[in-house]
């Protein structure tokens, strides 16, 4: 695996400062981080969430999806708790980059959902590669997670590279007027692990 780590200083936030781990992918050239609070090499299960970027969501305040929501939420987790982890993977759009998010956007505001706007652009419904994690979380020190997701894609990522999955956490958060169409996309195409509601929506 090409992902080596490059340096690590502090990172004040609203929450609590963490440690900031930065890491390159040598292949890619993407830059990606991953966050640290408390000792997590102690092999105890880290309270931890793989996010992928979205620009939108994260920084922009987009309520196209649930993505700010869940990264507020999972850091004010780890901050209440006093130890964790969030990897902050370079992924975006589902890993079609930021550009051709927004072609997807485009598509999506014409009638087609995430997934099939994605695949009218040639593109998988979902691109992620979550193996980048394990050399991040090999130099970390981490072996065992106690994972905040709602994506059975990431639970099944990680135990693939021998990182035991101690609990799920679900992070259902962020439902607006705008996402709920997207929510239900995820639940039924992508096979999420929503509410009920979203399920009957779905099916």
């Amino acid at each position: 695996m090409s992902v080596v780590f490059v340096a690590a200083s502090q990172l004040p936030t609203p929450f609590a400062t963490f440690t900031m781990h930065g890491f390159l992918d040598e292949e890619t050239g993407k830059e990606h981080v991953a966050l640290t609070l408390g000792q997590v090499n102690d092999g105890a299960p880290v309270l931890g969430r793989l996010h992928s970027e979205c620009l939108t969501g994260d920084a922009l305040f987009s309520q196209r999806c649930d993505c700010g929501a869940q990264l507020e939420a999972a850091l004010r987790a780890i901050a209440k708790e006093g130890r964790g982890v969030l990897l902050y993977l370079r992924q975006e759009g589902r890993g079609i980059g930021l550009l051709n998010k927004i072609r997807a956007y485009e598509l999506q505001d014409g009638g087609a959902d995430t997934v099939e706007a994605n695949e009218r652009l040639g593109f998988a419904a979902d691109q992620r590669d979550y193996s980048i994690c394990q050399p991040m979380l090999d130099h970390l020190g981490i072996s065992a997670i106690r994972l905040m997701t709602n994506n059975p894609r990431k639970v099944k990522a990680l135990e693939g590279f021998g990182v035991r999955v101690a609990e799920r956490h679900p992070l259902e958060i962020g439902l607006n007027v705008h996402n709920r169409k997207y929510l239900t996309t995820k639940a039924g195409k992508l096979g999420h692990m929503l509410g009920l509601q979203h399920q009957e929506e779905a099916e």
